[in-house]
């Protein structure tokens, strides 16, 4: 197993190191597992200027050459604990089960779902308080130095480029792991079948022919789609019978995919998602006229779900109050989001989370959708994240 070496980053005025939900959780690991808050403060300088040199990756271990405020290079390593094996059987049979996080693996991303239903398995993918382990050539006794502590505000940025870095750092490859789940994917061989005779299935009597269904008086749409094909006109038929061919593709891909049967079952849609849902996909107004005649609700109600589908729907029209825990996450998102002083001064309300003329809203989804105040109104601005200050960065400039 070959380890994996990264050049080094220039130097940055970025003040946050991870914009992805895994590689804030990896700073909250080295930052709870920090005995003095000083030396991070250091460390996040030191990386900010480049002074980490190219990070090689290993399983195990993350080693790099860290300049100190002397000038000179010292050698810098971070172990991590490595998963065993039985782990990566684990987690390789529930990946190789659900095509969406074997989608999402391939798309270099980790979504939240994958790390959740690893954890119900038993396997903890992310690393908790106290599992980095720094060691420096240099005679600081911190923990970490601030040499160590620069390394891994480095590592955090790698994983937001990439999630197979963490893996490799847990013990398996990239390569390593897309050939298992190949082979845990493929197809089976069929079993061979001696087949049967012609002359015999030609003998046989074809079984009877089902009763016709009864016929119908007038054919319609139903409550979802009727104001939309009263009266029936061949643009909007045609718009509808395109709409169905192409969630008949997309559905019947899903369940050719691989691991389909394990998947969860999306539940059903609403009258009113699925009026959205249909206004999202054809921008015609005379269309979406007949589908609400409230043009300034759906115009919201449509950027929602473009943003973040059934969920950012949700989130624009139904407030909620979140329970003890969800707060707790919500708040320490919020807490860890942002450098100290720069965090913007919120009003927080329910699930809302108010500054000047931008909004937070934290979905039960568990990740967080921008708001911009426009004619009164919060409308939608942008899709949602697991990070709060990656969600509003693009409002705040």
């Amino acid at each position: 197993m070959t380890a994996k070496t990264f050049p080094a980053f220039p130097a940055t005025g970025r003040r946050t190191f991870a914009t992805t939900w895994w590689g804030r959780a990896w700073v909250t690991a080295l930052e709870q597992t920090s005995l003095d808050a000083g030396r991070l403060k250091k460390g996040r300088s030191y990386a900010r200027g480049g002074a980490v040199g190219a990070v090689t990756v290993a399983p195990g271990r993350v080693t790099a050459s860290v300049q100190g405020s002397d000038r000179m290079p010292y050698p810098v390593q971070v172990l991590v604990p490595r998963l065993p094996d039985a782990d990566w059987d684990t987690f390789l049979r529930m990946v190789a089960s659900r095509a969406g996080h074997l989608a999402a693996l391939l798309d270099r991303d980790m979504p939240p779902e994958l790390v959740e239903d690893a954890e119900a398995a038993g396997v903890d993918l992310l690393p908790a308080a106290g599992d980095l382990e720094p060691e420096c050539g240099c005679d600081d006794w911190g923990f970490p130095c601030v040499h160590a502590a620069a390394l891994c505000y480095q590592v955090a940025r790698l994983l937001d480029q990439d999630p197979f870095v963490l893996l490799l750092m847990r013990g398996r490859g990239e390569r390593e792991l897309l050939d298992e789940l190949r082979l845990r994917t493929a197809p089976a061989a069929p079993e061979p079948h001696a087949g049967v005779p012609a002359a015999e299935v030609y003998a046989a009597a074809p079984p009877p022919l089902p009763e016709p269904p009864p016929p119908v008086d007038r054919p319609g749409p139903g409550p979802v789609l009727a104001g939309l094909c009263e009266p029936a006109e061949a643009r909007a038929l045609e718009f509808l019978a395109a709409d169905a061919a192409s969630r008949a593709r997309r559905l019947l891909a899903e369940a050719l995919s691989p691991g389909h049967a394990d998947a969860p079952i999306e539940p059903p849609l609403t009258p009113w998602q699925d009026a959205v849902r249909l206004a999202a996909a054809h921008p015609d107004p005379e269309l979406r006229a007949r589908l609400c005649d409230d043009p300034g609700r759906l115009d919201r109600a449509v950027l929602a779900w473009e943003y973040g589908g059934p969920s950012g729907l949700e989130t624009l029209e139904e407030p909620w109050t979140p329970d003890r825990r969800a707060l707790a996450r919500a708040r320490a998102a919020i807490d860890s989001a942002w450098d100290p002083g720069e965090r913007p001064a919120f009003q927080v309300t329910r699930n809302r989370w108010t500054a000047s003329g931008v909004q937070l809203r934290y979905g039960r989804d568990d990740r967080w959708h921008p708001y911009r105040q426009s004619s009164g109104q919060w409308t939608p601005a942008g899709p949602p994240s697991p990070d709060p200050a990656t969600a509003l960065a693009p409002l705040l400039g």
